[in-house]
């Protein structure tokens, strides 16, 4: 049965399926010998010839699914051309290649997915699908009430990079974690636009020191920092579903389920 290449890729394990699209319409993928550049195009992974920078692409390889707890100073990538540590060296030794589902930045911190299965980490990180990501973070100096309640309900962020749009961000949960004059918030998320929190508490003059990622949908981080460990099925389906729904989430409360346990 024929599908889109971009598909055949990202289910592959290759890499995810945005990522595919980048591969085809740079004529780095060529099916039956022909490079194929539109992105539109079909094939049939059963029948037809498929290969990505000239290496055949093979029957879907064993799906891998891991949590990791990224310490700071680590490239949320496969490689690094200025030859940076990546996420990839703390995951070594697994017969199958996985690549990672977001990103946290350099000097961030916490939860980080890697998987092979590009269908889901396809779902993962549309803009669509509103899984809530909960962070830990610090920011320099006390932001007054008002400020921080128009965190809450939205504002708009100047361009990030060129001929890129200001946006409005989606209403996002933001509380107290410790007050301190270098004060600690849980902001949740469920959009994940580059430097997202950064980006909202300069808009009200405050620098954000640290970042730490602590849940992503229904996972929560269990781990110390460079550690890792696979999901478990109830885990891998509970992400499964959080991708797939169409209508934003109810952000969970950290502090709350904390103190359940």
């Amino acid at each position: 049965m024929q599908q889109r290449l971009q598909k055949i890729i990202a289910t592959a394990g290759i890499t995810s399926r945005r990522k595919a699209e980048e591969l085809i319409t740079s004529g780095r993928v060529a099916v039956n010998g022909t490079v194929v550049t539109e992105l539109g195009s079909k094939a049939d992974p059963e029948r037809d010839h498929i290969r990505v920078d000239g290496k055949l692409i093979t029957s879907s390889p064993h799906k891998i699914y891991l949590m990791l707890n990224k310490p700071k100073g680590y490239i949320t990538s496969v490689s690094d051309p200025e030859g940076r540590p990546t996420v990839m060296s703390l995951v070594a030794g697994l017969n199958t290649r996985v690549y990672p589902v977001g990103r946290l930045d350099w000097a961030s911190e916490g939860l980080l997915l890697l998987t092979n299965d590009g269908e889901l980490a396809n779902k993962l990180t549309r803009a669509a699908s509103h899984v809530p990501k909960v962070y830990h973070v610090k920011v320099s100096g006390r932001p007054p009430a008002p400020d921080i309640a128009k965190l809450r309900a939205g504002v708009t962020l100047p361009e990030d990079r060129p001929k890129a749009r200001a946006v409005k961000t989606a209403p996002a949960r933001i509380n107290l974690l410790r007050d301190a004059p270098n004060p600690w918030y849980e902001v949740t998320l469920t959009e994940g636009r580059n430097r997202q929190i950064h980006r909202m508490f300069e808009k009200i003059g405050h620098h954000v020191e640290k970042i730490k990622r602590v849940a992503y949908g229904p996972l929560k981080l269990d781990m110390e920092p460079g550690q890792s460990r696979p999901l478990t099925l109830g885990e891998v389906a509970a992400l499964s579903r959080a991708g797939s729904r169409k209508q934003p989430q109810r952000v969970p409360d950290i502090r709350r389920a904390r103190k359940s346990n």
